[in-house]
């Protein structure tokens, strides 16, 4: 896993938020934070949770004194390639800049990649395109069996 010290932004009300690397004593808050924010029916334990960050290169949290406000996950040979696989934001934080600066720091970790993602959720779509994202017509995917 590619490692970041540290992104600080002091906001408007003098709180600061932190984005860094996933630290495995994290797992309990991000887990807590994707089940109670729609991931429930993906992420079915912590153990499932810690699987898939280890087999992740960037996975990055998002903090605001002391709490897990935040989460993104992406896998990426660093070269050509990267998909951006989770990006959550506590829903007391959203729409304040926080998860468009979770992308960023975590694309400009490998900026020459061309990345994807499914923007399945409602809204989620325009979202990304204000990051610089399109929609593809060349985009094929083959499903989990259930």
């Amino acid at each position: 896993m590619y490692e970041l010290n540290g992104i600080r932004i002091s906001r408007k009300d003098g709180k600061q938020i932190h984005i860094r690397s996933f630290q495995n004593k994290d797992l309990p808050a991000v887990f807590q934070l994707l089940q109670s924010h729609g991931w429930s029916h993906r992420i079915v334990s912590q153990v499932f949770l810690e699987q898939l960050i280890a087999n992740s290169q960037l996975v990055y949290v998002v903090e605001c004194q002391s709490q897990i406000i935040g989460f993104a996950r992406a896998i990426t040979d660093f070269l050509s390639n990267g998909y951006l696989s989770m990006l959550v934001v506590d829903r007391t934080f959203q729409r304040q800049g926080i998860a468009s600066q979770l992308i960023k720091t975590l694309m400009a970790q490998a900026p020459a990649v061309t990345w994807v993602l499914r923007a399945g959720r409602e809204g989620a779509g325009d979202f990304f395109q204000s990051q610089g994202f399109k929609f593809s017509e060349i985009a094929m995917e083959r499903s989990r069996p259930e």
